[in-house]
């Protein structure tokens, strides 16, 4: 199952959004280190095509899409040498596939600030250069070790590590993320062992007060878009505080909150849709009487390999699949009415799955 981990420096709100995200009841408390070990949950992704189909199917199971959410240990200034948690926190973080990051963007003089007044860049800055020193710390212990012995020997493989590493050295030394660089499929699969932290995506989520959630962009948000604005990164707005009220609440009272506090959805919902799409996942369906389930798919996955995701029988003995679209089915009402348009195919193993496709998978047993 893939993984984002929620991070962020200590008393920012990490540990909040995690109760609100998993509706679990974990320590939240106004002092540094309070989350220690990271807090696993697994969480379903808001798709509305669920409760459509459901309505048609009537199924004894209802099963949504899942990935996994990680809160991991608050990040200090230092880490990277051993401040704080210091690698533990940041080994924690290598574990994970995206990366979260709370940005506080309120003022409440009642909750500590580990570097004292709130400040998003700051903030921001302090987390980037942690992860940016332990990825170069990496790269120059492993050229260290490599570099002589592919100059000497001339092996193809050893070559193309040392050329990634080198590219990544450069980036590293100027505070580049190593996700802003260009790397070969071969050069990525050199360094995949090494599970770079800046190499990973991320997505910042602003955290406001309740009094800043329906309005305007606040001056840290305001500050934090700035900053972020050349880096293509995704900003989501959102008060952890009123996430975690509204969790407790019935999809009813949830929704007559959202209105009561001016704003269309929930930043969870937002969120995970993010996480989702930013770790590059799509969704296809498995339909019948028994059982509804949304399946999660990497982008470029073909529907031999999406049919092992099921089980790895039906990926070995791979006949074909028989796939509509969710939106064909909605048009035409039933499954006999999209084979009567002609819109129910017949796709071969080699076959690129698409977000909303529904699949009937055919394989000798």
């Amino acid at each position: 199952m893939l993984k984002a981990g929620i991070v962020g420096l200590p008393n920012v709100g990490k540990s909040t959004l995690f109760n609100a995200i998993t509706k679990q009841d974990i320590l939240a408390a106004n002092y540094p280190f309070a989350t220690i070990d990271p807090n696993v949950g697994v969480v379903n992704v808001p798709d509305m095509r669920m409760n459509v189909l459901n309505d048609m199917y009537m199924p004894e199971r209802l099963i949504l899409a899942s990935f996994e959410f990680t809160d991991i240990a608050g990040l200090v200034k230092g880490a990277s040498t051993g401040e704080g948690l210091g690698n533990k926190f940041l080994s924690h973080i290598r574990e994970v596939d995206a990366i979260v990051e709370v940005v506080r963007c309120f003022d409440d003089s009642n909750i500590i600030h580990v570097e004292g007044l709130p400040d998003p860049i700051r903030d921001v800055e302090i987390i980037n250069l942690e992860l940016t020193i332990s990825d170069l710390e990496i790269v120059n212990n492993r050229l260290g070790k490599i570099e002589k012995k592919a100059m000497t020997t001339k092996d193809a493989d050893s070559l193309i590590e040392v050329d990634a590493l080198r590219k990544a050295k450069n980036a590293l030394e100027q505070a580049i993320p190593l996700r802003d660089i260009h790397f070969t499929e071969e050069e990525l699969e050199k360094i995949k062992s090494f599970q770079f932290l800046t190499i990973k995506p991320i997505l910042y989520l602003a955290n406001v007060s309740e009094s800043d959630l329906a309005i305007d962009d606040n001056k840290y948000v305001l500050a934090l878009k700035d900053y972020l604005k050349d880096n293509n990164t995704r900003i989501i707005k959102t008060c952890c505080k009123v996430e975690s009220e509204l969790a407790e609440l019935s999809i009813e009272d949830k929704n007559e909150m959202l209105e009561m506090l001016g704003i269309k959805s929930s930043g969870l919902d937002d969120l995970i849709n993010a996480t989702y799409s930013l770790l590059g996942l799509k969704t296809y369906f498995t339909v019948g009487s028994d059982e509804v389930r949304a399946w999660t798919f990497k982008d470029g996955m073909n529907a031999r390999d999406c049919a092992g995701i099921i089980h790895t029988d039906f990926k070995e003995g791979f006949i074909k699949a028989e796939v509509m679209s969710y939106d064909d089915l909605i048009k035409f009402g039933d499954e006999l009415k999209v084979k009567e348009a002609g819109r129910l195919r017949i796709e071969g193993r080699d076959y690129l799955m698409k977000d909303g496709d529904i699949c009937h998978f055919r394989f000798n047993r």
